[in-house]
């Protein structure tokens, strides 16, 4: 009645059979389990791979970010002129901690959109400013569609996913031309 746990017999029975070859007993190894998880069970992870600058998802996206950049800068400049034509085309929204007129938002999006237009044209051309100018006119385009969300807010969330996408495309791509050869 009073045996210890720890002194128990074996439940596989003193005639029990080792375990084969290859299946150790014990702690197992992997990621997580070792005492550094961060390195790999079968060595060093090593660098991480470098992009092919000739692939089809590089390549694609930088072209799919120019021609992006190209029509929501049209789009963008017709939404400036809407807002500087003083029609109905934007309701009256309530008051916000940036109170901006509808012509102000008009001179914003005129000039914003001409400038992001103007930007994704000279990507198709593949003019190197381009680059660096369209990861900054889609920042601050997504900047502008983020405090334009209370009068088109489901137009705004689509601009500033858009706007991510080019981002994100304009900074991953490498130009081949200027890419070294590691030694």
């Amino acid at each position: 009645m009073g045996e210890d746990p720890s002194r128990a017999a074996d439940p596989a029975g003193p005639d029990a059979t080792p375990p084969p070859a290859g299946f150790p007993q014990g702690p197992r190894t992997g990621p997580g389990q070792g005492d550094a998880p961060w390195q790999r069970a079968d060595g060093p992870a090593g660098p991480a791979p470098v992009p092919d600058p000739d692939s089809l998802w590089v390549t694609g996206g930088m072209l799919f970010a120019g021609i992006l950049m190209l029509c929501q800068g049209a789009v963008a400049a017709l939404e400036g002129i809407a807002a500087l034509a003083d029609g109905d085309v934007y309701g009256d929204v309530g008051e916000y901690l940036y109170r901006i007129s509808l012509t102000g938002w008009g001179w914003i999006h005129l000039v914003l959109g001409v400038s992001v237009a103007v930007t994704g044209a000279a990507l198709l051309k593949g003019a190197g400013w381009a680059r660096v100018a369209g990861i900054l006119f889609a920042s601050l385009n997504l900047f502008a569609h983020f405090l334009f969300l209370p009068y088109a807010p489901l137009w705004s969330v689509i601009v500033i996913a858009l706007d991510i996408f080019v981002i994100w495309a304009l900074a991953a791509y490498r130009d081949p031309a200027s890419a070294t050869v590691p030694r």
